[in-house]
């Protein structure tokens, strides 16, 4: 269990900052709008576009390391995309105009796709199978914390560090979170196994007390998968389910992005005070936080479809009711039920995915899950800026994003709930197959 917790840590505290770089562009885009002389004249539709750029780098490193991830292993795709991400965002933060901005953003967007694609594979080869949605989604709760993290030091920092200060906060994996990878991260035993490296595998799952597992179809004898990767997605058995999961991803993250760049902005432009704005946004992130982990258990218990279909569906409901005049206490409640039906629901289908594929798809399975999801995130935050650029209401942007989480539902139900690696394996003794 000491070996699951360091995993479960260094994971979540990776995606905290992936949250916090997705959540602290929301927190400065009304400085970049009011104040040319930060990264040159922005309107709405440009700064939608940079938040935009970000996401596309996150799509490029999540598909990129779906297609490696699987052959080179889990923990050197970890200890590279810390590196690669905390670089990224200190160098963001020198950032002299938006065209450097819009780069440096891609670039370090790459560095998270990595962290993103990769940390639901490595928790869900190392989490009790009983635990899993639940340890996954704690992982992925690190994306909503990271937002209230975010949130929380623009409100208490901005006027003393400015918004570079902010992105120098996010280069702070380099200083801790490295050190803690690089002696506290194993190798996957499972993937070790699925690679045909028995021995390593054996060896591995005896120091981390993680018990080697063979799906009930694989013979046992044949411990290498023949189709790994990309390759295995593309089998009878995973077309149709990746392609579901996928567009489930898009409409979540679509729904997540598109929120968290613009909600400051529509309660703004809705009357609510700068302040209130910000609550607003801390709000949707914290209730994302414990009411995706509550929704977990449950998910664990039930499954993960029926909780999805669920949560997309209230999400949807939270936002058609949103524009109404209602008190401030029952609008936050709202807000805080659509953070749970969108950031929260994405914890679930990370989870969801995470556990659909066994080990040798497990890592293309989650990156295409973060790539191709990510295209909703990259419309999220444009879709957001042209719907406000054209002057539309704060209370049709809630609308169109309502109408996305009824897409989602009706995507998630459709989802078949086939025989899974992951769902149902077949334990063997390796012991004796060694010996062989």
């Amino acid at each position: 269990m000491n070996t699951v917790r360091w995993v479960v840590a260094i994971a979540a505290i990776a995606l905290i900052f992936d949250g916090y770089d997705l959540v602290v562009f929301g927190t400065i885009v009304s400085t970049l709008l009011a104040d040319p002389s930060q990264l040159g004249q922005l309107d709405a539709a440009a700064a939608g576009l940079l938040g935009s750029y970000a996401l596309l780098g996150v799509m490029v490193g999540a598909l990129t390391t779906g297609a490696v991830g699987d052959y080179v292993g889990r923990r050197r795709v970890m200890i590279t995309g810390i590196i690669w991400f905390s670089v990224g965002m200190a160098l963001t933060a020198f950032a002299a105009d938006s065209l450097w901005f819009g780069i440096l953003r891609f670039l370090t967007g790459m560095g998270v796709g990595a962290l993103v694609a990769t940390a639901g594979a490595v928790v869900a080869e190392f989490a009790p199978k009983n635990r899993r949605n639940y340890y996954n989604a704690i992982v992925y709760s690190g994306v909503p914390m990271g937002g209230v993290l975010a949130s929380l030091l623009a409100m208490l920092l901005t006027e003393t560090i400015g918004w570079r200060g902010l992105f120098l906060i996010g280069a702070l994996p380099l200083l801790f979170l490295l050190p803690m990878a690089w002696f506290k991260l194993p190798e996957s035993p499972q993937w070790l196994l699925s690679r045909g490296r028995l021995a390593e595998a054996q060896e591995m799952s005896a120091r981390t007390g993680v018990a080697l597992e063979i799906p009930g179809d694989v013979p046992a004898e044949s411990f290498k998968a023949e189709k790994v990767g990309f390759a295995a997605l593309a089998t009878k058995r995973y077309a149709l389910p990746t392609i579901l999961l996928g567009m489930m991803s898009f409409a979540g993250l679509m729904l997540t992005y598109g929120l968290n760049t613009w909600m400051p902005e529509i309660m703004l432009q809705a009357g609510y005070g700068k302040s209130h704005s910000l609550l607003f946004l801390l709000v949707l992130n914290l209730a994302a936080v414990f009411g995706g982990l509550l929704a977990s258990v449950a998910a664990d218990r039930v499954g993960p479809k029926q909780v999805v279909a669920v949560t997309f569906f209230l999400a949807a409901l939270a936002m058609v009711l949103m524009p109404l005049k209602l008190p401030l206490l029952i609008l936050l409640a709202l807000v805080a039920v659509a953070g749970v039906g969108t950031i929260g629901t994405q914890v679930l289908i990370y989870g969801f995915v995470s556990n659909y594929y066994h080990s040798a798809a497990r890592g293309a399975g989650v990156a295409w899950c973060a790539g191709f999801g990510r295209l909703g995130g990259i419309f999220g935050p444009l879709v957001g800026g042209l719907l406000l650029s054209a002057g539309v209401t704060p209370g049709t942007a809630f609308y169109v994003f309502a109408s996305v989480a009824i897409v989602g539902t009706l995507v998630t139900v459709c989802v078949p709930m086939a025989r899974s690696a992951a769902q149902k394996p077949a334990r063997v003794e390796l012991a004796a197959a060694d010996a062989d």
